[in-house]
Parts: C-alpha cells; sequence; structure tokens
C-alpha cells in the first residue's frame, strides 16, 4: 500500500463505493437524488442509501486497495 495521496472526486453516477460497515464489495453508484443514493453492490445488488445516515467509501478502481473516505 502506498503512501500516495489518491484523488477521488466527489460521488456521481458511474463513481465506485463501499459501505462503511457490510462486505458487500465494490459497489457502483447509478443514481444520486438528495441525500438518496442508489448503487449496485456485487454481493448484495441493487440498495438504497441514505446519505444523511450513511457515508460510503469512494474507491479507485485502477488502485483497489487504496480507499479515501
Amino acid at each position: 500500500m502506498s503512501n500516495q495521496h489518491i484523488h477521488i472526486p466527489p460521488l456521481q453516477p458511474g463513481s465506485y463505493v463501499r459501505h462503511p460497515t457490510e462486505d458487500w464489495g465494490v459497489g457502483q453508484v447509478q443514481s444520486i437524488d438528495g441525500n438518496r443514493i442508489t448503487c449496485n453492490f456485487p454481493h448484495r445488488g441493487k440498495v438504497l442509501i441514505d446519505a444523511s445516515v450513511i457515508t460510503l467509501t469512494g474507491v479507485d478502481i485502477n488502485n483497489a486497495e487504496e480507499s479515501i473516505s
């Protein structure tokens, strides 16, 4: 794991994310409507996340071991 800072832009449709407490794998943001984020996770399927309650972690898919909250 590198000490290099990885920049991940704010979440938008197409962004890759991880759920902070569930082991659902790396999901992809499908849509964002206010605090409602719809994601598709490989080990869970489509999930509606309330961003006012859950903070998803952005993932750099080019370096899957690195992630930024």
